[in-house]
């Protein structure tokens, strides 16, 4: 009876020091959401963006144009690197947890790629049907929709397992840079650049309208998948231990890939190509939470949004007065880590 008493004890502290954990971590979130929003050509200490913020609630004393960056320019590029930095946070903590692959993410395994393919056919032949403000992002959907659908194919054949959905992502990838080489190599210098320039990842057009679609597929993925937690848990300890223990793994796969592609094609496609996210933001929550779904998909989010919103500070910071993408400056930080993973992994 002892032992088991100290076994809950136990558990109660995990819970507590999981739950501190995700209250730091949410708390750094705001202080670099405020810091990323203070960050550029006309710069705002930190007093004066928080008395920004507040003036439309509060009547505060403050002079109009700090209260016009912050709401018409900084605050729309700062919420969306919160947004889609769970976006991507999220969708590569479900695909690292279903394929069972540390080196999973929606950028590894060709969802980014195929993004990126569908929203540089849209703006090398100008669709003129309908606005640039929505051929794009519909393009890079429909393209990663595709992209997916294929792994889908193979997720439904008890057959193939996770390694094989692995070689099927990297295939993937490979063929959709491919065929986006092709639409560069055969457009004009102008448009080229300007495919290059969104597949970079820029924050720049973010709008509300934008941010408040990317928020609502976030939350709904995540509500959505809230219940399988547990199946996801115990997807961690292999394929024929879930087996064993009741979890229908075709169905598990086919829901939580599709479910990865809406959240990373719906972010994608109004940012362009941000990689690593997905693939740093869920080792770091993995490495301090562990595995249990419950904490790790909600600290995957806010470190994938913490670690956007410090990347939008940097690419303001490295070019002042410029928009350097922030694509760049995620690849920098990402690539190490993705060395360091490989590292581990041999290690361990």
């Amino acid at each position: 009876m002892r032992n088991f008493n100290e076994e809950i004890l136990t558990y109660k502290l995990i819970i507590k020091k999981r739950l501190s954990f995700l209250l730091i971590s949410f708390i750094l979130c705001i202080l670099f959401f405020i810091i990323d929003i203070s960050t550029g050509p006309a710069q705002l200490d930190l007093i004066v963006v928080c008395k920004a913020l507040l003036s439309k609630i509060f009547d505060i004393d403050i002079q109009k144009i700090h209260v016009n960056i912050v709401y018409n320019l900084r605050l729309p590029m700062a919420l969306m690197a919160v947004v889609v930095g769970a976006a991507l946070g999220l969708g590569g903590a479900l695909m690292q947890t279903i394929l069972n692959n540390p080196l999973a993410s929606p950028y590894t395994l060709g969802l980014s790629a195929a993004a990126g393919f569908g929203a540089s056919l849209m703006i090398a032949f100008n669709v003129s049907i309908i606005s640039s403000f929505f051929s794009i992002p519909l393009g890079a959907f429909l393209a990663s929709l595709l992209s997916s659908s294929v792994l889908f194919m193979f997720a439904k054949n008890n057959n193939y397992n996770t390694q094989s959905l692995v070689l099927v992502g990297i295939a993937l990838l490979f063929l959709f840079q491919s065929f986006l080489s092709l639409v560069q190599y055969l457009s004009s210098p102008e448009v080229s650049q300007q495919i290059l320039f969104w597949l970079f990842g820029s924050l720049s057009k973010a709008t509300y309208l934008n941010i408040l679609i990317v928020f609502a597929v976030t939350i709904f993925v995540y509500l959505f998948l809230l219940k399988d937690n547990w199946a996801l848990s115990v997807f961690r300890l292999g394929e024929k231990n879930a087996k064993v223990l009741g979890v229908n793994l075709v169905y598990l796969r086919i829901k939580v890939l599709f479910c990865v592609c809406l959240v990373s094609s719906v972010a994608i496609s109004f940012v362009g190509v941000i990689g690593f996210i997905g693939l740093v933001a869920p080792h770091i929550a993995r490495i301090i939470i562990g595995e249990d779904q419950r904490f790790f998909l909600p600290a995957s989010m806010i470190i994938g949004a913490l670690f956007l919103s410090l990347a939008s500070s940097v690419s303001k910071i490295i070019v002042p007065g410029a928009l350097f993408p922030i694509g760049i400056v995620t690849s920098f930080i990402g690539v190490p880590f993705f060395f360091f993973i490989i590292l581990r992994n041999k290690n361990a």
